[in-house]
């Protein structure tokens, strides 16, 4: 009987990552397969749910809803910043991605949204926050961890 994916399982996957409106926004295609840990968290819980079951060889389609997914839009991580407070010589522009520190000294990606003379308009969502997912999975390996069982 072949081996299916259970959590706890090392796994790696060839996958094509597109929105619902066919736009492919990352794949594994021409580099290693993605490799995780499954329900470590390492990977978006749609994902880990998605692997669940599957055997080596096999390939499958899964659609991940926004909520299993990067969640919603948050309207709070949208932040102006005064534009004065840019460096000298960095001219902000729309599109533009920088990483800003929070008070707590970690660092979080942002992407300008839109400028004018007196502050810059900051998103801090993740790029795929508020969309539905879907994957094309190929499960190109599982590795069970070893359970040694002490006397």
């Amino acid at each position: 009987m072949a081996q299916e994916v259970k959590s706890g399982d090392t796994v790696k996957v060839h996958y094509h990552g597109r929105l619902s409106d066919g736009t492919t926004f990352d794949s594994s295609e021409g580099r290693e397969p993605l490799e995780f840990e499954v329900g470590s968290g390492m990977v978006i819980k749609g994902f880990d749910d998605g692997v669940m079951g599957m055997t080596v060889g096999q390939k499958k389609t899964i659609e991940i809803p926004v909520d299993d997914a990067y969640g919603p839009r948050d309207p709070q991580a949208i932040i102006e910043f005064p534009i004065d407070r840019f460096p000298p010589g960095l001219k902000p522009e729309v599109g533009m991605q920088l990483a800003m520190n929070n008070g707590a000294g970690q660092q979080m990606p942002v992407v300008i949204v839109e400028v004018n003379p007196e502050f810059v308009v900051l998103d801090a969502n993740h790029a795929l926050a508020g969309q539905d997912l879907i994957f094309d999975l190929e499960l190109v390996e599982i590795n069970t961890p070893s359970r040694i069982i002490m006397p």
